[in-house]
């Protein structure tokens, strides 16, 4: 396995997920704010996007792939090559043009829908892509919870009415509240600041944490939540009167209604069934996956490490074969991989020569949901412990999977 579990971590790492990714070998930093996904980590940002996609594609969003470059012409249409907060990654090229580094992709999307939506026919539409964004952040914390390079699904939609639009962006919010719950999160929608993104209304997807850097006023029945940057200061809730709390949160994902913001400045029209000219209007909904892996690990987990939920898990089962040197040990080890593997389930095998203790430890640090131990000790059975649990039990073969 390309990667190595760590008894120490940087003295900077504040969060538990940075501590806990670093030590188990998940992700590794090469500079500030700019993070590589280990084998590791990948398989899981792999089960999280899968999630992602499925959701997506469930109300009607056709995915695509846009570049990370983009030109400043774009960007000076709707005056943002200068006023965007964070600031631009910027470059030049050989040809002395400048160019940015994609940090979200309103304008090139917008770009694009005035070149292919001409008719009321061409819509609704929806469009999205999982793709790496880059963010010029002062002071990148909290390991993947806050970088300068990071993968994000960003999905837009386009609607030829408010009405449509609203109708749509509930269709969003339900996708992420399930895909939340998929990863066994339960995360609250709250109305927030629209910030540099722009719009008439937004709503960020918050998970309660203690780690988290967001604070939001939220009902303590959870039906409703603000962002405190707002400025609203209340005190009850206005869907149904119960008391708000104060709580520390991680933004997971942020929707906007956009409207016609971008279409506006970038003359992006088509023909109602008046045959007017008329403005796009539109929505668009990011979600960071990192983030996203990262806020799971800051709700599972305990003193010994990670507790992944099955559905994002880099493995099903994580293997432990002791005393291999003994030939028929080794033999009843690869014969357990041999068959969860042709029954299939992933499968992390430590067929490494190092002590019971050391496997034992690394099992509790990495997280994945069931723990396998084949041995002396468990003569024809297979040792089963699930991540967490605080006994074991011995099973047939043909019973583990």
């Amino acid at each position: 396995m390309f990667s190595k579990t760590l008894r120490e971590v940087a003295k900077d790492a504040q969060t538990i997920s940075h501590k806990l990714l670093v030590k188990g070998g998940f992700v590794n930093q090469l500079t500030s704010g700019v993070w590589t996904l280990l084998p590791l980590g990948w398989r899981v940002y792999t089960k999280i996007a899968n999630i992602v996609r499925e959701e997506m594609n469930k109300i009607d969003g056709q995915e695509l792939f846009l570049p990370s470059l983009q030109s400043k012409d774009l960007w000076q249409e709707t005056n943002r090559w200068e006023t965007i907060d964070p600031p631009l990654f910027k470059v030049k090229d050989r040809h002395d043009k400048w160019l940015c580094l994609g940090p979200t992709h309103e304008e090139v999307i917008t770009d694009l829908a005035r070149q292919f939506i001409h008719s009321y026919r061409d819509l609704p539409l929806a469009v999205y892509q999982i793709q790496n964004k880059f963010r010029n952040e002062m002071r990148p914390t909290g390991g993947l919870l806050r970088t300068r390079e990071f993968m994000m699904k960003d999905l837009y939609s386009f609607h030829a009415t408010d009405e449509d639009l609203d109708k749509y962006y509930e269709q969003v919010i339900n996708a992420y509240t399930q895909i939340y719950k998929r990863c066994n999160l339960t995360a609250i929608a709250v109305e927030a600041l629209t910030g540099s993104i722009g719009g008439n209304f937004s709503h960020e997807f918050m998970v309660l944490a203690d780690s988290g850097e967001d604070k939001v006023a939220i009902c303590v029945n959870r039906d409703w939540g603000v962002n405190v940057e707002t400025g609203k200061d209340v005190t009850k809730c206005p869907k149904c009167g119960g008391q708000v709390e104060i709580k520390n949160s991680i933004e997971a994902s942020h929707a906007f209604k956009l409207g016609k913001t971008y279409s506006h400045k970038m003359n992006a029209v088509f023909m109602n069934k008046e045959g007017q000219e008329q403005e796009l209007v539109m929505g668009c909904y990011g979600l960071g996956l990192q983030r996203l892996m990262a806020t799971i690990v800051e709700v599972y987990h305990d003193e010994d490490g990670i507790i992944w939920p099955p559905s994002v898990a880099p493995f099903d089962f994580h293997l432990i074969g002791l005393d291999l040197d003994d030939p028929a040990i080794k033999q009843k080890a690869d014969k357990v991989y041999d068959y969860l593997i042709e029954k299939g389930s992933d499968v992390l095998y430590d067929d490494r020569a190092d002590s019971a203790g050391i496997k034992f430890k690394d099992a509790d640090l990495l997280g994945i949901p069931v723990r396998l131990v084949v041995s002396k000790k468990t003569g024809d059975k297979i040792e089963v412990k699930e991540r967490g649990a605080k006994t074991t039990k011995l099973v047939d073969l043909k019973k583990l999977v």
